[in-house]
């Protein structure tokens, strides 16, 4: 494996200053808009991560403001996004920061992992970006493109490999500022021009200084590690209806999308006569069905398939919330799961 290229701070810099895309994140890079923007932009693309910022910034404006938010109201702003433990976390962290820090973000590396939800990525991308300090933010992006450069033949999930690339990143920060823009820039390149499938080696400003783009092999790195296939499972959800209000339950407060609004659903799929059961034992007093349609969602390690069924009910039990579309627009978070049948609520 080769050495990284000396002195990369030196090109990245000028090339980002010139070519960095305008994100509302990055136009006032205070420390709690780079640590929500950071939060919100994992396991997120940035497109659909553009707005829910936005939304969140104004009815949040400042760290004291999401420290007093009620959970619900936090989960609110997040639906949609996924990985709900996130906004959880940030709250959390919020309300600790204000604790023990007077309500502002620490500036320092340690401090800010010991953050909930606040990892070595995150940490190195508040600590440089925010703050100015020499603290790389190591994600797959920044793996992939130090792999081209070397032509590392180790898998970047091993944690030798991630390690060794963030003290080698380190030592690249420019003296005397712009230690932002270089983490910035090493964002900006693997999002744009050193992509996964096929890299814009043309547009590129390290291209010359790069392995792989030497040896005509880019497409070779970065060597990933192993992924095991996600589980299937197979569920049935409900939208059960009662005078025009549709049944809402609350999940557990652990565990897979804990604590969310969801239709009842269970394992497995219903034909019509086992869903009208299934209704029944539940004391809906169900009086017709009909089937709304297949979904699939995808997690992590999962895929969810799902089958649908309306069914109208004469008894609304308490085991459920039952709600208007106003109540469900405003004060119960229905995770994306559920978008396709959220949409037939409308």
């Amino acid at each position: 494996m080769e050495k990284l290229p000396e002195t990369m701070a030196e090109v990245l810099v000028p090339w980002y200053e010139a070519n960095a895309r305008d994100l509302p994140w990055r136009r006032d890079p205070t420390p709690y808009r780079v640590w929500v923007s950071e939060i919100m932009l994992q396991q997120t693309r940035i497109e659909a991560a553009r707005g829910y910022f936005e939304r969140f910034m104004a009815a949040l404006p400042t760290l004291a403001d999401l420290a007093a938010a009620p959970e619900e109201a936090v989960l609110k702003l997040w639906e949609g996004l996924g990985y709900y433990s996130r906004a959880r976390n940030l709250r959390r962290a919020a309300i600790l920061v204000t604790e023990r820090y007077g309500g502002a973000l620490p500036a320092d590396v340690k401090a800010l992992r010991s953050l909930p939800g606040v990892g070595e990525y995150t940490a190195g991308a508040v600590a440089s970006i925010a703050f100015g300090l020499p603290e790389p933010a190591v994600d797959g992006n920044v793996l992939r493109i130090c792999a081209r450069l070397t032509c590392c033949a180790d898998s970047i999930g091993e944690r030798k490999v991630k390690d060794a690339f963030r003290e080698a990143l380190r030592r690249q920060y420019p003296a005397g500022g712009k230690c932002g823009e270089f983490t910035s820039a090493l964002m900006e390149l693997g999002e744009t021009v050193c992509l996964p499938g096929t890299p814009d080696c043309e547009a590129c400003p390290l291209a010359d200084r790069c392995a792989a783009h030497r040896a005509g092999r880019e497409t070779d790195w970065p060597v990933m590690p192993y992924k095991a296939p996600r589980r299937v499972q197979r569920r049935t959800v409900f939208l059960l209806e009662r005078n025009g209000r549709i049944a809402l339950v609350r999940r557990p407060d652990k565990g897979l999308l804990a604590g969310l609004w969801e239709f009842p659903n269970v394992e497995g799929a219903l034909t019509r006569s086992q869903a009208l059961r299934q209704a029944a034992a539940w004391g809906c007093a169900p009086e017709e069905a009909a089937p709304c349609g297949q979904a699939v969602h995808i997690f992590t390690h999962l895929e969810w398939h799902m089958t649908g069924w309306y069914i109208k009910c004469a008894a609304a039990p308490d085991r459920f919330v039952w709600t208007d579309s106003a109540q469900r627009a405003e004060g119960y978070p229905v995770p994306s799961a559920f978008r396709a049948y959220k949409a037939l609520m409308k």
